[in-house]
C-alpha cells in the first residue's frame, strides 16, 4: 500500500514538473493533485527534493552500473521520462538531483571496488577517481539528455567508460 501512495505522489510530482519548474511547485499543489494529506506526503517524503531523488533511485536501482547495455538502458529511460529529467537538471537548488546522481553513482562504485579488492581498503586516490568518474559522468548525461538528439546512449555509455580512468578500468574491466 504504502509503495502504491508513493508512485500515486511521484506521477502527480512528474505531472506537474512537465508543467512548470521544480522552484514553482509547492508541496501543498503536489497533495491536492494526489488528493492526499500533507501528514500523509510528509510521511512518505522529507520535501519535494526527496521526492524527485526517490523517483530517480527507483529507476536507478536496477541498473548495472557497469553494463553498457543497463547504463544505456537507463539512459534511454531518462530519454523516455525528459521533461521529468530536464526540470530536475534545471533546479539549482541546494538539493538538487545531479547531487543525488552524484552520491549514488559514487556509492554504487566503491560498493563494487571494495568487493574486488576485498580485504584491501580503497585508496584516497581510488576514492577521488571515482567521485571524478562520476562527476563528468552525471555532467555529460545532462549535456546528452538536454542537447543531443542525435547520439545513442549505447555511444555515450561507450565514451564514457572509455574516457575512465585507467587505475578503475583495470579494476572494474
Amino acid at each position: 500500500m504504502a509503495e502504491r501512495t508513493k508512485l500515486w505522489i511521484a506521477d502527480t510530482m512528474k505531472s506537474l514538473m512537465a508543467k512548470k519548474p521544480v522552484d514553482k511547485i509547492r508541496v501543498t499543489e503536489i497533495c491536492r493533485l494526489a488528493e492526499i494529506t500533507k501528514p500523509t506526503f510528509y510521511y512518505h517524503f522529507r520535501d519535494k527534493y526527496d521526492l524527485i531523488a526517490w523517483i530517480f533511485m527507483r529507476s536507478a536501482l536496477g541498473t548495472d552500473i557497469l553494463s553498457v547495455k543497463s547504463a544505456a538502458a537507463g539512459m534511454k529511460q531518462m530519454r523516455q521520462d525528459f521533461l521529468f529529467y530536464k526540470r530536475a537538471y534545471e533546479d539549482t537548488s541546494q538539493n538538487a538531483l545531479w547531487q543525488y546522481m552524484l552520491e549514488y553513482f559514487a556509492s554504487r562504485y566503491v560498493q563494487e571496488a571494495k568487493k574486488r579488492l576485498s580485504p584491501e581498503p580503497l585508496s584516497a586516490q581510488l576514492s577521488y577517481s571515482i567521485r571524478l568518474y562520476c562527476y563528468g559522468c552525471i555532467g555529460m548525461t545532462r549535456e546528452w539528455l538536454l542537447k543531443d538528439n542525435i547520439t545513442p546512449a549505447e555511444t555515450i555509455v561507450e565514451m564514457m567508460f572509455a574516457s575512465m580512468p585507467e587505475s578503475l578500468k583495470s579494476l572494474f574491466f
